[in-house]
């Protein structure tokens, strides 16, 4: 099984990231954006089909990393009515005892508390993580505070794939003990993993969500979990295939916006 992640791949691809880039720009420009075209719907299930058919070959699975949550200190006490009143983007809730302040690019925003404790969200990738991070706190500095970057740590990373095919979930939570499913709480299987730590959850649609410490991790559950759910394979029904073309499209459209604004944007960084 081949494992491609996007935009922040763990494995080069064949073009290297500039490749991906350029394909990336000559779609954005190409792109239809109604979602409601049926001739794009009809070809994105015609592609579903005929990957599920080469499911047993060694199939191609895309991993989209949502969220990366990283966590730093200042080492130094933080006045957040101070910075409240003189930094920019921010909105101070005092009933919580925090203050958030927000970046363009890349697009995350950070919690910040006075004991100096900064927990950052929002980045698609470790290296844009640790990005925003630094200019965090370099907007605190030019605030007049003492700044120490200290302590940097990615603490939790969220990514989903979907499988090429649908997946029985009710006898995959009965096979394996580690499964967790109730069906009257969430409509997924609930699924632990100890190495590498992660936690899964498994749909019948075939789509999984991970949250792990690392993408590496995310990475190695979706491989560990791949054999395991295999087994329990279904054919997609036609609704099920319309359901997930429509989905690629929307993804589809919002990488092109991603790629559309940073070209846009030029050096306009909110700071």
């Amino acid at each position: 099984m081949t494992t491609i992640l996007q935009k922040n791949s763990m494995k080069t691809l064949q073009n290297g990231n500039k490749g991906i880039h350029h394909n990336l720009n000559h779609q954005v420009q190409n792109l239809d954006y109604e979602l409601c075209d049926e001739s794009k719907i009809k070809e994105e299930t015609q592609e579903i089909a005929i990957t599920e058919e080469v499911a047993t070959e060694g199939p191609e699975i895309d991993i989209m990393i949502n969220n990366v949550v990283c966590s730093f200190s200042v080492r130094c006490h933080l006045n957040l009515r101070e910075i409240a009143l003189n930094g920019m983007n921010v909105e101070y809730r005092r009933e919580n005892g925090m203050l958030t302040m927000k970046l363009r690019r890349p697009y995350t925003t950070a919690s910040i508390w006075s004991s100096g404790k900064i927990t950052c969200t929002g980045a698609t990738s470790e290296e844009q993580a640790k990005i925003a991070a630094r200019r965090f706190a370099r907007c605190l500095q030019k605030l007049g505070f003492n700044i120490r970057f200290n302590n940097y740590r990615v603490v939790n990373v969220l990514g989903t794939c979907s499988m090429p095919f649908a997946i029985k979930i009710t006898s995959f939570s009965e096979h394996h003990k580690e499964a967790e499913y109730e069906p009257e709480l969430h409509p997924g299987v609930t699924y632990k993993l100890k190495e590498p730590k992660a936690t899964l959850k498994i749909f019948s649609t075939g789509s999984v969500t991970v949250t792990a410490p690392s993408v590496a991790d995310v990475q190695a559950a979706i491989e560990y979990i791949f054999p395991l759910v295999y087994e329990f394979r279904k054919e997609r029904t036609a609704e099920e295939q319309t359901a997930l073309a429509l989905k690629k499209l929307k993804q589809q459209e919002l990488v092109g916006n991603m790629y559309v604004d940073e070209e846009n944007s030029g050096d306009n960084v909110w700071s």
